[in-house]
Formats: structure tokens, C-alpha cells, sequence
């Protein structure tokens, strides 16, 4: 008897906004990219849809905003748990509201990790800081508390060496940068990161984030560089570190969250840069491009499909020198024909029709 191969499996959470659209743009490309290489992909979707930020608004009042809040993050962490637990690796999540997401990711400690150049890692630190914490509510008030931890900053350092190492085989990185606002926590923070980088065998730059800017400006990328960010300064700089230093639009990205908790280590939730562009909301207009890049990285390294992120990178550049792009590209088209053009262009390296051609 022959034996039998399991099909992949592939989470998929979807927010409101522009998420029912991206969901229907990830599954339709997930399936024909598997049917390209003959691998059948299950696609395994939470039952919930998840709030934006904007719909949350529409609900009334801030108790009623909290409560939607905690019930979304506790929906998707379990969610997430469950995929883990059945050995999924990896979670496709359109947009939805921030503050239900950075409460998941502070409980599963989440990094995320961003290639922004061939030069470049930058690993935003999720897992703490400014952005994760609970708020408590006064008559004119509210109060937000956040914390920081010697052992989460040391698993967040580990994890984006060995990352480094992982894009750099042979060689790693030439420096390692840090940027957190340290000059706060009483130089508790300086004395973990010292200790980290002893322990670790590593020389290690702790910057403040105005000083990490400051060196970008004036002597720009020097070498192989390991970014670590604080969640605050990584979110606002990377669409500059994009444009300044890869070229790249925020809106064509995708990118991967790994989750460093061990009850749900070698889950990774990839997304799109962009945000859920609710104004978008069933026009037909919202840019599919990070969307079908998700799609490949999840097919390539989740699903058995080696080259399809090269092949999707093909069929872009394909479409986009014929014109084909929606209106915020300069194009004319809609989220569906972009889809189907992009799609009709895939093909394997070694193979020159197109799918569906002759």
C-alpha cells in the first residue's frame, strides 16, 4: 500500500474593512498556485470576522468598544492556538482593529520580521513595549500600562539572530542595532541588552530611535545590518526605510509574524503592510498586490510549492509592464481583473504558457 500524504493546511483569519475581498484574493490564489504544483492546499478559516478599527467605532461607546476589543483578541488568540495544536505553520490575517491584534501578540510574543533590503533585517519587538498593554479608564482619563521583560528581550534578540544568520548563511550580520526608548526603564533595559549580547557571543548597538534615524540620514546603511525595533519606532519608520532604502511601496508588501510563545512555536501569521481601508470597503478598488505576494510566501515555505514566490514575482512584473494596476497604482482596473491577469501570467520556471495557455 502506498503511503498517504496529508494535504497542507492554512489558516485564514479575515477583518472587516477590505478583508472579505483579500480573503476571497488569498484562497483563489492559494488554490491555483497548489494546482500549479500539483499540491491541494486546505484552507482552514476562523468562523469570526474580525472588527477594524473604524467598525468598532460604529458600536457605540468605550465600554462597548472594550468589550469588542478583549472578544476579537481572545477569538483569534484561540484561534490561533488551535491551528498550532493541530499543526498548522502558518495563518493568513487580513486587517483588523490594532488594539485587538497587539493584546494577541502580546500574549503569544510575536515578532515581525521584515527583509527591507538584501542589506537590511529589521525585527519589530511585539511581544512588548508601548504598544502592548492594558488600559484603565478614569472619569477624563486613561491610563495604559505597559511591560517590559529581561526574558522576553533576550528570546526577541535570540530569535532575530538566529534569523540574521538564517538571511546571511556563513557570515550573519555586521552589526546588530537596537532601537528601543531605553533612556525610560532606569537603565534596566541597557543592563539586559548587555548581558544578552555577553551571553550570545555578540557586540550589540542600543540607540535610541531619534539616534538610529540620525545615522540612517547621515551615513546610510553601513553593511549587513540586524535591526532590532521597539513596535512604536518600527511601525512609523518602516514605510520610510522602504522608500528610502528598498524602493519598495508599503501597499505591495506583505509580511510575517512569528510567534516565539512555546504553545504556538512555528506558527506564523503572514499579512499585508496595509490596513483594512475600510473607505475601499466593496468598491472593487483595493490593490490585491500584497495579497498575492502572502499567497505565494505561504504556498513556498507552508505548502510544498518551491518557486512560487519567484513565480508570482514574474507575473507581477508582467502585468505591471502591461498597465495593469488598480487606481492607486495609476492603472484603470479593478481588484478582480489585476487578480486574473496576475493569475492567467503564473507559470513555473521551466515552463513558458502561461496557466490556462496553450
Amino acid at each position: 500500500m502506498g503511503t498517504h500524504r496529508a494535504r497542507p493546511a492554512v489558516g485564514l483569519a479575515v477583518g472587516r474593512g477590505t478583508g472579505p475581498e483579500l480573503a476571497d484574493v488569498f484562497t483563489t490564489a492559494l488554490t491555483t498556485i497548489g494546482r500549479l504544483f500539483s499540491t491541494e492546499i486546505d484552507i482552514r478559516r476562523s468562523p469570526r470576522t474580525y472588527h477594524s478599527y473604524f467598525s468598532l467605532k460604529a458600536q457605540g461607546g468605550t465600554e462597548e468598544i472594550r468589550r469588542l476589543t478583549h472578544a476579537d483578541a481572545d477569538h483569534y488568540e484561540q484561534f490561533c492556538r488551535v491551528q498550532a495544536r493541530a499543526g498548522v505553520t502558518a495563518v493568513f490575517r487580513t486587517a483588523m482593529n490594532a488594539q485587538s491584534l497587539y493584546l494577541v501578540r502580546q500574549r503569544l510574543r510575536a515578532v515581525k520580521v521584515d527583509p527591507v533590503t538584501p542589506s537590511l533585517l529589521m525585527v519589530r519587538d511585539e511581544a512588548q513595549g508601548f504598544y502592548t498593554g492594558e488600559n484603565r479608564h478614569g472619569p477624563a482619563t486613561v491610563t495604559r500600562t505597559t511591560v517590559f521583560s529581561r526574558e522576553i528581550t533576550g528570546k526577541v534578540v535570540e530569535f532575530a539572530l538566529r534569523r540574521a544568520r538564517e538571511q546571511w548563511p556563513g557570515t550573519g550580520p555586521d552589526r546588530i542595532v537596537l532601537a528601543y526608548k531605553f533612556h525610560l526603564l532606569d537603565g534596566a533595559f541597557g543592563a539586559w541588552v548587555a548581558e544578552i549580547a555577553q551571553r550570545l557571543g555578540v557586540q550589540v548597538e542600543l540607540c535610541q530611535p531619534d539616534t538610529v534615524n540620525r545615522n540612517l540620514i547621515e551615513h546610510g546603511l553601513t553593511g549587513r545590518t540586524l535591526l532590532v525595533a521597539g513596535n512604536e519606532w518600527g511601525d512609523v519608520m518602516h514605510v520610510v526605510l522602504l522608500d528610502r532604502f528598498g524602493g519598495a511601496r508599503q501597499e505591495d508588501r506583505c509580511s510575517e509574524n512569528v510567534h516565539l510563545h512555546p504553545e504556538v512555536a512555528g506558527l506564523v501569521e503572514y499579512q499585508t503592510v496595509h490596513g483594512s481601508a475600510d473607505d475601499l470597503a466593496g468598491t472593487g478598488r483595493v490593490n490585491p498586490t500584497a495579497t498575492l505576494r502572502a499567497s505565494a510566501a505561504v504556498a513556498q515555505r507552508h505548502a510544498g510549492c518551491p518557486g512560487a514566490v519567484a513565480a508570482l514575482d514574474r507575473a507581477l512584473r508582467a502585468v505591471r509592464d502591461r498597465g495593469v494596476g488598480t487606481p492607486d497604482t495609476g492603472g484603470a482596473h479593478s481588484t478582480e481583473e489585476v487578480v486574473a491577469a496576475v493569475l492567467a501570467e503564473l507559470r513555473p520556471a521551466d515552463d513558458r504558457a502561461p496557466v490556462g495557455g496553450s
